[in-house]
C-alpha cells in the first residue's frame, strides 16, 4: 500500500487519548477521516479535533458498522478499557469490540487494519513490568490477546503494536519498537503510538508484524530502525533511538 493510496481511515477509539492524537496527525495527510464513538454527545468534540466525519455506533452491540466501514481504506482501532472494567464487565471493547470490527472491515474490504494492544499481551518472554500488567488487568490482557489472534488469521494486511505505560507527553518521534520477547519496558506518549498507527499501513516494514514499543528507557541494542513512510507525505521517517541504555 503507498501512502498516496490513502484515502480514508477509519478511527475507532477516536475520543481516547491516542485516537485524538491520530485524528491531529490525519487531518492535513489523508482527505477523509471518519471517527467512531459509542457517545453522540462527542461528535462535535471529535469534528474540532480533525474528524470530517463522525459515526455513532457500540462495537460491542454494533448495528451497521459494514456500511460505516463503506469506501474505507484503513482502520486504526485504539479502543481500550478501563481498569475498573476488570471488575464490572464481562466482555470488552478490546477483544469482542475490536473483533466486531475486524469482521466488519474484512466484509467492507478494508485494506490495513492496525491494532493499539499493550506490552505484556501474548505468550512471549516478557520483562517485568509486562508481568506486572498481566497481573493487574488480566482479563484486559487476555481479550486483547484474542483480538490480536483474530487480527493475524484474518485475510488483510496488520499491524499490531504493543505500547508500554502509555502518557498524555508530547510526540518524540524517538521510540524503542522491537519483536514481542525483546522484552522492551517503559513508557511511551499516546501520540507517538498515534504516529506509528498512521505511518504502519503505509511502512513495508510494518505489514503483518507485532511490534513493541516505548520510549522512555530506549533500548538501541533492541530496536529496530524502521523508516516510517507516513501517508500524503511521500517521504520516510526514521524512528531513532537517541539516548544509550547501558542495560539494554
Amino acid at each position: 500500500m503507498n501512502s498516496s493510496d490513502v484515502e480514508t481511515v477509519f478511527v475507532a477509539g477516536a475520543s481516547g487519548g491516542t485516537g485524538r492524537a491520530a485524528l491531529r496527525l490525519l487531518s492535513s495527510r489523508v482527505p477523509t477521516v471518519r471517527a467512531l464513538t459509542s457517545t453522540p454527545s462527542k461528535t462535535d468534540d471529535l469534528q474540532a479535533a480533525g474528524a470530517d466525519e463522525v459515526v455513532v455506533d457500540d462495537l460491542l452491540n454494533p448495528t451497521a458498522l459494514t456500511d460505516a466501514l463503506s469506501d474505507v481504506d484503513v482502520v486504526l482501532s485504539a479502543v481500550g478499557s478501563n481498569i475498573t472494567d476488570v471488575w464490572s464487565r464481562d466482555e470488552y471493547v478490546d477483544g469482542a469490540g475490536t473483533i466486531n470490527l475486524l469482521d466488519a472491515a474484512v466484509d467492507a474490504g478494508v485494506e490495513a487494519f492496525v491494532m493499539e494492544s499493550a506490552i505484556g499481551v501474548g505468550d512471549e518472554p516478557a520483562s517485568p513490568l509486562a508481568a506486572a500488567f498481566d497481573v493487574v488487568i488480566q482479563p484486559i490482557q487476555r481479550a486483547k490477546a484474542e483480538a490480536e489472534a483474530a487480527i493475524r488469521e484474518a485475510p488483510v494486511r496488520h499491524t499490531v503494536l504493543r505500547p508500554g505505560v502509555l502518557t498524555n507527553g508530547p510526540r518524540t518521534d524517538t521510540v524503542s519498537v522491537a519483536e514481542p520477547g525483546a522484552k522492551l519496558w517503559g513508557s511511551v506518549s499516546r501520540a507517538d503510538v498515534a504516529r506509528l498507527m498512521i505511518a504502519a499501513p503505509v511502512t513495508p516494514a510494518a505489514a503483518d508484524r507485532t511490534l513493541e514499543v516505548v520510549a522512555k528507557p530506549s533500548f538501541p541494542k533492541r530496536s529496530e530502525n524502521i523508516d516510517w513512510q507516513l501517508p500524503g507525505s511521500g517521504a520516510s521517517e526514521t524512528i531513532t533511538v537517541e539516548t544509550p541504555d547501558d542495560g539494554a
